[in-house]
């Protein structure tokens, strides 16, 4: 017997999610970009290199710091709502708002600090995100406004559009953490793409003394270094946003041999690829090496 299919109807096709394409036109929307470079340039020029801007970025903690304290800020103001609409504190509600707000600045440096070394499609999507956050902390500040000067019912109602707009902004923002992958990192972890054991990469004479270069394992993309006779390698690709770090240039920081990533500048360790400066969060996978008697030098992942 055979198979019949329902065929489609003519001019028919499949419709992509409004949102998605809304959000797709955002990535592309050039008329954001004056504000943009402006506002980014300024960012970086005022925080400049140094333990603030590494502590905004997360680099102690080994993770983006902005998205732990837009949860905390999301939270509060979220909370306060549902204190709203089931009537259980008008008290309770102004504490949240006011703790939401507070936790908002640190939120907002963290922010801004990361947005300030993303690609320009990123920083598009993100510029509406912080409009949008600045509505609803605007919102938020008048609903408070009001509750203390006795306007309970007109608080609530500004609260709800305020909690509006957070939400819209959370939205943007988790387009860009998943769709986008600010934040993530884009240096994977190579222990479980490698087979067992050392592998042959390259000559020792090969390899040009005191000049980063890229080699290939494989299909993975590698950062090579020879000092003398010491060759150290780590993964190519900057976890911060895949930047080539073999055309990056070498620096000393604290006292220790770095690789500085040639878009963003985040600064590596070379010996184990740890970071040592931010924006990059996440540490740069790295290989153990060893010569062989004929010359040629062997790497597997370093444990």
């Amino acid at each position: 017997m055979e198979e019949t299919t329902r065929p489609r109807r003519a001019g028919k096709t499949a419709r992509r999610v409004p949102s998605a394409e809304l959000l797709d036109g955002l990535e592309r929307a050039t008329a954001l970009d004056r504000p943009i470079a402006v506002i980014s340039k300024k960012v970086r020029r005022r925080l400049g290199p140094g333990r603030l801007r590494d502590v905004l970025h997360g680099v102690p903690m080994g993770h983006p710091l902005h998205p732990a304290l837009a949860v905390t800020t999301f939270g509060c103001l979220l909370s306060a709502s549902v204190v709203d609409m089931t009537k259980t504190g008008p008290r309770a509600a102004r504490t949240l708002i006011l703790a939401g707000l507070a936790s908002a600045v640190p939120t907002v440096a963290a922010g801004l600090t990361d947005w300030s070394t993303l690609h320009r499609e990123q920083q598009r999507v993100g510029f509406v995100h912080a409009m949008t956050n600045a509505t609803a902390a605007l919102c938020y500040a008048g609903s408070l406004l009001l509750r203390m000067t006795g306007r309970e019912r007109a608080g609530r109602t500004l609260g709800y559009a305020g909690l509006a707009a957070a939400s819209a902004g959370a939205h943007l923002g988790s387009h860009m953490s998943y769709r986008q992958a600010a934040g993530a990192n884009h240096a994977e972890s190579v222990s479980h793409l490698v087979p067992l054991g050392w592998h042959d990469l390259c000559s020792l004479k090969d390899l040009p003394n005191g000049r980063p270069v890229r080699r290939r394992l494989g299909y993975i993309d590698l950062f090579v270094l020879r000092l003398g006779d010491d060759v150290s390698v780590l993964a190519d690709n900057c976890s911060h946003l895949a930047g080539p770090l073999h055309q990056g240039r070498v620096a000393m920081e604290e006292g220790e041999a770095c690789i500085v990533c040639p878009w963003h500048g985040s600064a590596f360790r070379i010996s184990d690829g740890r970071v040592m400066h931010g924006p990059a969060t996440s540490r740069q996978p790295a290989f153990q090496t060893r010569l062989r008697q004929d010359g040629v030098i062997q790497v597997r992942p370093a444990e």
